[in-house]
Order: C-alpha cells, then structure tokens, then sequence
C-alpha cells in the first residue's frame, strides 16, 4: 500500500475543547514526516455519546452531515480509539436506509485511522524521539482494544522510544471507568475502577501514563491530579517528540 500524501484531521470533540494541543501535535507530527493535513471546519462530535445513550436517530443524523465532509479525504487520521471506531464500526448501520451514503460510510470507514495505527501500519513507522525522559507505561482504551482489536501498534512506539524506557501496566486491558455516560450515571463505580487503575499506574514507578483516547486522559489524569500525583496522563502525540 503506498502511503497517504495527504490526510483530514477527525480531531474529536474533547480533543477539540480539552485537548487542543494534542491536535496541534498530530498535524506538526505528520507533516514532519512528509504528509500534508487538511482540517475540515465544520466537523462536530462524532456522535458516540449519543449513540452509547441510545438515541441511535440523533446519532445517525450526525453521522449524515459528518461522512461528506470527509468523502474526499485520501486517509482520515483519528486521535481518540472511541471516535475511530464509532466511524469505522458504526457509521455504515447508522445510514443503512440510504444506499448511496451507505456507501460512503464503508469507503471512509476503510479510510479512517487510529493514530498509532496510521503511523505503524499507514506509514510504517515505528522509531521516534521521545519528548519525555525517564520510565512510560500505557493503558489501553476499550474502543481502541475491544473495539478496534489493536494492543500492539501503540506498544510498538513505546518499546522503540529513544530516550524513555516502556514498562508495561499491571491491568492495562482494564477500563480506567470514564465509559463516557457512565461517570455521571454510576460515579461510585466509575471511582473505584480508578482507583484501583491508579495505584497501578503508580506501582510502575512510571513517570507518565500514556493512552490513545481523550476520555481515559481525563479520567487517568483527573484522578492523578486530586492525589496529589507526579505521574502525567499523556496522549501518545504528546510524548512523541
């Protein structure tokens, strides 16, 4: 496969309002490696929270308005595991009443990245300069691994990153409990999943935490932050130099 010469930023609403410069990051990361970026506009939110909520009409008018604003894009390029496969797995059902855009959903679903992914699989690379020093570990997102299948792309940045060591997290496969709505709906539950996600973060002595998916940031981070931990909560992008 020849890799995309030019791709379309999905930057994703909570990229969009909490994590601005994970974007920022991403376009100058791909442009240094010779691949140009457009920024459709008039993107919104990719409809997943209303989707996980059960309002599948609102959620599929979302994805009409989004798949042609991405119709021309050689490679759409996703920072969030969650958004990529709302995209990828969800799209094409949610518009199965409309045969051509049906259509366009499974070509931009076959178009649609995951960060890691793109980098290892899209453009095969694997070697980068870490923006970081000292010990990383990672935590996997439920929509990127159980959803999109993929633990290793990420992990394969990470062990290769010159200038920081990987340790893998006891318990990495296990949800952080953000789960979108379920954070406000079941907060006892969604605390105590991160707890015990915390003390192993920590247990690593791990001076960043790294994970694909902007929900699990706010969580993992907000959480670091209320104990009064020096341990960072980092987007991929972010520790990539």
């Amino acid at each position: 496969m020849t890799p995309p010469a030019r791709v379309a930023l999905m930057i994703t609403c909570l990229g969009d309002l909490f994590y601005p410069e994970v974007g920022v990051r991403i376009v100058r990361l791909l442009r240094r490696h010779g691949v140009a970026v457009d920024f459709p506009p008039e993107q919104t939110c990719c409809g997943l929270p209303l989707f996980n909520s059960g309002y599948h009409a609102e959620a599929a008018m979302v994805a009409r308005r989004t798949i042609p604003l991405f119709r021309d894009a050689e490679a759409v390029v996703v920072p969030s595991g969650s958004c990529a496969w709302m995209v990828k797995h969800e799209y094409p059902g949610l518009v199965r009443d409309d045969p051509a855009l049906a259509r366009a959903a499974e070509a931009l679903a076959r178009r649609t990245w995951e960060l890691s992914q793109f980098l290892v699989r899209g453009l095969g690379l694997t070697r980068f300069r870490s923006a970081v020093d000292g010990r990383v570990t990672y935590h996997d997102s439920c929509h990127l691994l159980r959803g999109l299948g993929e633990a290793t792309t990420p992990r394969t940045i990470l062990r290769q990153l010159e200038g920081a060591e990987f340790v893998e997290l006891p318990g990495a496969e296990e949800c952080c409990g953000f789960g979108g709505s379920f954070a406000v709906r079941l907060p006892e539950v969604s605390t105590a999943i991160l707890d015990r996600k915390l003390r192993h973060i920590e247990a690593t002595g791990a001076g960043c935490v790294v994970a694909c998916d902007a929900g699990c940031l706010m969580q993992i981070g907000g959480g670091l932050r209320r104990r009064g931990s020096a341990v960072r909560a980092l987007h991929l992008a972010e520790v990539l130099a």
